[in-house]
Order: C-alpha cells, then structure tokens, then sequence
C-alpha cells in the first residue's frame, strides 16, 4: 500500500476486511455504523502507510489498532458507550450473530471457539482490552487484580489464541 499500487491495496483489503469489520461491529454494535468505521480505517492506513513500521508489530495489529480507535471514537462522538465488556464477551462465545456471509460465519465461530477454550482469568481481559479498548491499568482497576496479573493473563491468552488458531506472523 505504501507504494500506492491499486492491486496491493485490493489484496489489502480483501485480505483484513473481514477482520477489520469484525472489530468494528463488535465495538460499535451496528452494521452501518462498523461498515463506515472500516471504510475509514482502510482510508487511514493508504494515507499512513508510510508511517507503519514492521519492527514495531505486525502489520495486522497496525490496522485493528487503527480500526478499534476509530471504533472507539465513533462512539464517543455519537455520545454512546462500546459494548459492555461481559455482554460482549457473553455475545462472542455464545454463538449470536446477525447476517453474515459463510465465510465470515465460520471465521467467527473459530474465533468464539478459541475463545471459549481460554480460561475466563485469561478471555476476560483480552475482551476488554481488544474490543473494549481498555488499558492493562484500566483492566486491573476494574477486576481488582494486580497489573502485572493482568499484563500476564493477557499475553498467556493471547499466544493460546494465537496457538488454536494458527495465526502466522506475517
């Protein structure tokens, strides 16, 4: 994208969008609204693309990172609130869903899978720090837990996630 290459950016986007949008739904709770809020992150990224650095992560967290921001900051513009953390993360494991093509239907139950099979100390904090957009501090004072507990639960979890499913580095 960096090079402004219209089929790079094409493959781009076909390949994080469902990713991208599935953020964005999960913050913002509306079709409409998480299908502006991708648009824009993909906006975002051809604009910084210059500015991604690989040796500061993956190219796929730049973007969520993007995308959960500006999901955050729709929200606050609009005056509402993300998703309660533990309804979202009941929603996520549960199986709910709206419509939704196959393959996004079955990325998402392998998601609620992986989720499911982490521990509730471990799920709960990657839900609230992913999808709700809250710090480790926040995290901490909200459960009650020591930071460094949660800074640990949340990188166990993470790599398990990552483990179950087969998430390359790219």
């Amino acid at each position: 994208m960096a090079t402004r290459d219209p089929e790079a950016t094409a493959a781009f986007v076909r390949r994080y969008q469902s990713r991208v949008f599935g953020m964005a739904m999960a913050i913002v709770g509306s079709r409409a609204v998480a299908e502006e809020v991708a648009q824009e992150a993909f906006v975002r990224a051809w604009r910084h693309a210059a500015t991604y650095d690989p040796r500061r992560g993956r190219v796929a967290t730049w973007l969520l990172t993007i995308t959960r921001n500006l999901a955050i900051d729709t929200l606050r513009l609009r005056g509402e609130r993300p998703m309660d953390p533990h309804v979202l993360t009941a929603a996520l494991v549960s199986g709910e869903s709206g419509t939704e093509t196959a393959s996004d239907y079955a990325e998402r139950e392998h998601l609620r899978t992986a989720l499911r099979a982490l521990p509730p100390e471990q799920r709960t904090p990657i839900v609230l720090s992913v999808f709700h957009g809250m710090t480790a501090r926040e995290i901490a004072e909200k459960e009650g837990i020591p930071l460094g507990t949660v800074k640990t639960r949340i990188r166990r979890g993470l790599a398990k996630l990552r483990d179950v499913l087969g998430v390359v580095d790219d």
